[in-house]
């Protein structure tokens, strides 16, 4: 995530970002929390999207 681009695998984002808010880095920025929930909530809500979509379009 931040400046390098988005993470699409939620473990590789999110053990980086637990280790920045811990570890006592000087001079270290901000770990966008903000952010975290979009890995593991994109998933899951665009696979509800799809589902959802298939049955209205093709009623099965």
């Amino acid at each position: 995530g931040g400046p390098t681009g988005y993470a699409i695998n939620p473990a590789r984002d999110f053990a980086p970002r637990v280790m920045h808010a811990l570890l006592p880095i000087p001079g270290k920025g901000h770990s966008d929390w903000s952010y975290s929930w979009i890995p593991v909530a994109g998933p899951i809500l665009g696979g509800l999207l799809g589902a959802f979509t298939y049955k209205t379009l093709w009623g099965i």
